[in-house]
Parts: structure tokens; sequence; C-alpha cells
């Protein structure tokens, strides 16, 4: 497909990178010169320099010919109006980038007059994983399939707990769990396990489950999975307010900690209930003062990421709370997962994976759907939900008689809100969604899975 990305910020970069691996023709527009040449230099596109919501630019990058623009720039406004332009000029689907919580409410209207084909909000994206994750404390990463009937949930595998040295067939023989574990990460390898495979301690294993089976699994486990009570935020920005309405309805006791006074007061009228602290969240003495020895959940959200691996770091010296960190930079990642910072948030990748997502659903053929995709680990392994249309040439196989590529997991069936764990003799129909655990990366098509 030919797509216009305008803003080579991270979130353009991360999109054209991603997209270009997946064989597409990316056009990239930014009025920063050098910034283009850099990424010129590194993924293969045109790049045209210039504002991305003036007509004439959009000409030049093509946008008659397009299929899809994406306007990732910082600025809300100028989002909306390239997208608007590039309806107008083009008549392609259009993807924009809307962060400003002003907007958050008014989004459906937006979406409905501008045409927008999607409106993407990274904080807000990044705020309900977070708020999933302080409900299930135990799991490092929670992603919600079949519209949240289902979960897969990422964890490491502790000392002392019952998932270190059994096959993963045990699982269901010997735990009597009803979960289906999916994925297993050691070290920098990522493996879709069969019946045989022993899992050790210091695993992170990815396991798909409904909400009751998947409590029922960390218990079994041995594995403590008691709610948050109290959490510690430290950074006041957008990412935190939106957290804090997805928490709204729980019993949380949040404290946030904002260097900026006019942010404190600001946040002390949007947020009635939270405590707001207004101090240096990269002091220690402030951190000590304000109880991080107590606390049950600490969230490191501020704009730095160095500050926010470094406070993570310490809050894991000093308390057992459960860790989040949020990382915008993903160039170091290797690094990154090898530290203790629990939870890694990245929103931009949340945003590029949602993205993805749409263009996957895009270009399919008439047989299946794209309807939710995740990355176990990034550019390694991923998740997908596919909706199964007639026509399919899948319709009514039994799946062990279907030639699956090796690596890959059919993992569940959704069939009208009953949730199946397929086995041999199960089918694919009409209706279903079914979702996939692979390691190869792109698929587009349910007919994909095949050899």
């Amino acid at each position: 497909m030919k797509i216009i990305i305008v803003g080579c910020g991270k979130v353009g970069t991360t999109l054209a990178e991603q997209l270009n691996r997946e064989n597409h023709d990316i056009t990239l527009i930014d009025t920063d010169d050098e910034a283009l040449k850099n990424i010129s230099d590194n993924v293969d596109l045109m790049s045209v320099t210039g504002n991305g919501a003036i007509y004439q630019v959009q000409m030049e990058a093509g946008i008659q010919e397009a299929d899809l623009m994406i306007a990732t720039t910082n600025s809300d406004e100028l989002n909306m109006l390239c997208c608007l332009i590039a309806k107008k000029a083009g008549n392609c689907h259009t993807i924009a980038r809307i962060r400003n919580p002003e907007y958050s409410a008014e989004i459906g209207y937006i979406r409905e007059e501008l045409n927008l084909s999607m409106a993407i909000n990274p904080e807000l994206a990044a705020a309900r994983e977070i708020a999933r994750l302080l409900r299930f404390p135990s799991a490092i990463k929670i992603e919600p399939f079949a519209k949240g009937r289902i979960e897969l949930l990422k964890l490491l595998i502790p000392d002392h707990s019952n998932l270190d040295q059994l096959k993963v067939m045990d699982v269901v023989n010997k735990l009597k769990s009803n979960v289906l574990i999916c994925a297993v990460e050691r070290g920098d390898d990522v493996v879709i396990p069969d019946g045989n495979f022993v899992m050790q301690k210091g695993d992170k294993i990815s396991f798909i489950a409904s909400h009751t089976d998947s409590a029922d699994f960390f218990k079994k486990a041995g594995i403590v999975n008691n709610s948050v009570k109290t959490a510690m935020f430290v950074g006041g920005g957008k990412l935190t307010y939106y957290l804090c309405n997805q928490l709204a309805d729980t019993k949380i006791k949040i404290k946030i900690i904002e260097q900026d006074e006019a942010r404190c007061r600001q946040l002390s009228e949007l947020l009635p209930n939270a405590m707001i602290i207004h101090g240096d969240g990269s002091d220690q003495q402030v951190l000590l003062e304000e109880g991080i020895l107590q606390t049950e959940a600490f969230a490191s959200l501020t704009g730095f990421d160095e500050e926010n691996i470094m406070l993570s770091l310490y809050a894991a010296s000093k308390s057992n709370a459960k860790l989040i960190t949020k990382v915008n930079r993903i160039a170091f990642e290797s690094v990154i997962n090898s530290l203790n910072l629990g939870s890694l948030i990245q929103p931009k990748m949340l945003t590029a994976d949602l993205i993805l997502q749409y263009v996957r659903a895009m270009q399919n053929s008439m047989g299946s759907n794209v309807e939710t995709l995740y990355k176990i680990v990034a550019d390694k392994a991923e998740a997908l939900e596919f909706r199964v249309k007639e026509g399919s040439p899948l319709l009514g196989i039994p799946l062990e008689r279907l030639q699956l590529k090796n690596n890959l997991l059919v993992a569940c069936i959704n069939r009208s809100g009953c949730i199946i764990t397929p086995r041999g003799k199960d089918t694919i129909e009409a209706g279903d969604t079914v979702i996939i655990v692979t390691t190869h990366t792109g698929l587009n098509d349910l007919t994909d899975i095949l050899k």
C-alpha cells in the first residue's frame, strides 16, 4: 500500500520502520530536512520537506495515489488539518494522533465530522494498559482480546514457583489450570512451546485465559496477586491524568509527585480524589517522606526515560511495590529488558501497534479481518485476532488437517461469546474470531497461517 506519514518524531519514525519492514511504499513529510535525511539513511522511503497541512506539499508526496495518510506531528490541530486536506485531495483513509484531554470527550464527534478512519491517543492507550496492570499486579503485561472476554497475560516465573521445571502440558494435567501457554521468552529467544517444553525460573511466559482462570492460575502457580491499595506516580502529565480517570472506580489511594507548581494546582482541580505533592520526584528524600517504602505500586511517568529508569531501579531497591516504567525510546530494548523495571509502558509503540493493526486490516483479503494486534516481543512475536468471514478457505477443516506454519499456535476460538481452547478436531467457522500467536511477524490474513 502507498502510505504517507506526516511528522518524523518518535511515532512517525517507528511507524515508517515497521511499515517499511512489511513492504509498504512509504512517503514521509516533515519540515525538518535534517531529520528526514537521518531516517532516509536507515529506511527505504521517499521524503518531502514541508508543512504536511499544505495542499501543494501533499500533492508532491503523491496524496492522489495514496491509500492512507497518518498524521503524527506534535500538534493535534495540525494533524486534524492534514487529514482534512488529505481527504479532499486524495480521498484516502486518514489516521490522526489527537492527545489533548480537552478533545478526548469529543473524539467521536471529531472523527465523524472530519471523516477520520481512526483517532489515536498514545497517553490514553498507555493509561488503559497501566490501569489493567494495577488491577492485576502480578502480570507484567495484559492485553485484552475478544472484547475483553479473554486476556493475554505475561508473567515472570519467580524463584520457588510451582512453574519452575514444569512441562507446559502439566499446567493442565498437574495444576488443573485452564490456561494456554503460548509464548516463552528466555534471554533473547522467543519460543512458541509444545507440550514437552520445560519452563524455568526467570522465563517470561505469555498465556491466554479468562479473567477468572488467570486468577486461579496465579494462585496454583504460587504467585501472590494481591490487588493494589496504594499507588505513587512521579510526573503529572497527560498520561497520569488519564490514568487517574481510569482508576476512578477503584479504591486505590493515589499520590502524584509533580515538580511544576502550576501543574500541581491544575491537577488538584482536575483530580480531587488524588493527593498532589509539589516536589522533585527524583529527590530520594522526597520519595522517602512520601512513603515509597510502603506504597504497593510505583509508576515513573515523567517525560525523561533516564529519570524513569533510575526512579524504578531505586523503587525496586527500597520496596516490593508493583513497578511501572514509562519509556519512549526503544533503541536500547535489550538493555532495558535486562533491568528490573517491572512493566514497561511505551506509548509510542502502543500507537504504532494500533496503526499497524489498522493497516493489516485494510490490506487483507475477503476471508478474514485483523481485529486486534499485540506485539508480545517487539519484532519477534505477535498475537493477532482475526474475524473470520464467509468464503474463507479454512472453514470447516479440523485444525489437525491444516498444514500450519512452524512456530505458530491457534490459541483460542471465540464463537458467539463461547471461548474454545482449540484441539485437533476443532474447526474454524464463519463469524468466529480466532487468536493466533506466532513468531512470524507480518500476518495480514488468516490464510497466512498455512505453510
